[in-house]
């Protein structure tokens, strides 16, 4: 028969101890022995985690809208290169005027211009770029984008001036 050792427990140990091990009575008493729990005391008097935890928030601050569309590109060498899998599929229709393909069905819902074209394609995407446009009618083909991007235009504040004297005159002659 083997005997098995058995390891005592700490705290049978600590038997007949004040304070288990804790050091002074005041120590071990709470939150506050160690400055607070998680990160509290990080505020401008904590000189040891200051400025480590000022470092890390860095990069976090700010305000992150919801509304804003999640863009997946797609190249236009990906679909060279998918082109023959993506007709099997289904995903591409072979038609007289060129392959018609529609990015949604595909996941994808911007066009990109990086690639050559060498065959005509009728692609109908939410968005595309200029390039991407130029290279698919330079061949034949057709891009049609159904959201348009709003560009904001900012009006400096000189011409502004010259709007308003321009009609300061005229204003002046109607009375």
């Amino acid at each position: 028969m083997i005997k098995m050792k058995f390891k005592k427990k700490k705290v049978v140990r600590y038997r007949g101890s004040k304070t288990h091990g804790g050091g002074a009575m005041k120590k071990r008493r709470g939150a506050g022995h160690r400055g607070g729990r998680g990160r509290a005391g990080s505020g401008k008097r904590g000189d040891a985690k200051k400025p480590s935890f000022w470092k890390e928030r860095a990069g976090r601050t700010g305000f992150t809208s919801k509304s804003r569309k999640k863009i997946k590109a797609l190249n236009l060498e990906v679909i060279h290169a998918k082109l023959d899998s993506w007709l099997k599929k289904g995903f591409v229709i072979k038609k007289p005027a060129g392959y018609e393909l529609e990015l949604k069905k595909l996941g994808y819902n911007k066009l990109l211009g990086k690639g050559s074209v060498k065959e005509k394609f009728i692609i109908i995407a939410d968005f595309a770029s200029k390039k991407a446009v130029d290279k698919v009618k330079k061949v034949g083909g057709d891009v049609k984008v159904l959201q348009e991007k709003k560009v904001k235009t900012k009006v400096k504040k000189e011409k502004k001036k010259e709007e308003e004297d321009e009609q300061s005159p005229s204003q002046i002659e109607d009375q």
